[in-house]
């Protein structure tokens, strides 16, 4: 699991390391958020209504959901299923509280947690993205400030934390595939069931 506040660089460490290491597989996340600009359906997330959100919660689809920002986020099922199957390193992109969530459900998951070298750095990415997308408010601005503070508190809940410092996404991903190689040659690593 890769987790971390909003504005680290979770989508553009996590491709690059996609990019690099034919096992890993990342599972496309449902939202019922409208996509931002640049976000493909199918690609970045899955873009559901909310009557589809429920259809998929009332047929046991999502290995966790949340209520993220307004809108509901969830980590469809099958897929996550099939990618273990297929013998493949899963990579799930949640916030904290999916986390903890799969940490309790996936005995064996392993949670990275990926940070910003401090609070000042991540107000600095977030209004760049917030000035790239005309949809984000200042007020949603200011939610997610407060979420990043208690959820960079939240670091030593998790197994490993990179701080993805501006203009060393390289080093962090080398990090990251360094982790995952480690995580992967452990003895008697057991195997999720989902």
């Amino acid at each position: 699991m890769l987790s971390g506040p909003s504005g680290v660089g979770k989508d553009t460490v996590l491709r690059a390391a996609l990019a690099r290491d034919d096992w890993l597989a990342a599972v496309v996340t449902a939202k019922t958020r409208p996509a931002r600009p640049g976000e493909a359906n199918g690609v970045h997330h899955l873009f559901l209504s909310d009557a589809e959100f429920d259809d998929l919660l009332a047929r046991d689809g999502f290995l966790e959901h949340a209520d993220v920002y307004g809108h509901r986020s969830g980590v469809p099922r099958d897929q996550v299923r099939d990618l273990i199957a297929a013998g493949r390193t899963v990579i799930i992109r949640t916030d904290i509280q999916g986390a903890r969530t799969l940490r309790r459900k996936v005995p064996g998951a392993v949670l990275i947690f990926l940070t910003a070298p401090d609070l000042p750095t991540l107000e600095t990415r977030l209004r760049g993205r917030a000035s790239a997308d005309d949809t984000t408010t200042e007020a949603d601005l200011q939610r997610r400030l407060a979420a990043a503070s208690q959820e960079m508190a939240a670091a030593d809940e998790f197994d490993h934390v990179l701080i993805n410092h501006d203009g060393q996404e390289t080093a962090t991903v080398d990090e990251l595939l360094a982790i995952l190689d480690l995580e992967r040659r452990r003895p008697n690593r057991p195997s999720p069931s989902i």
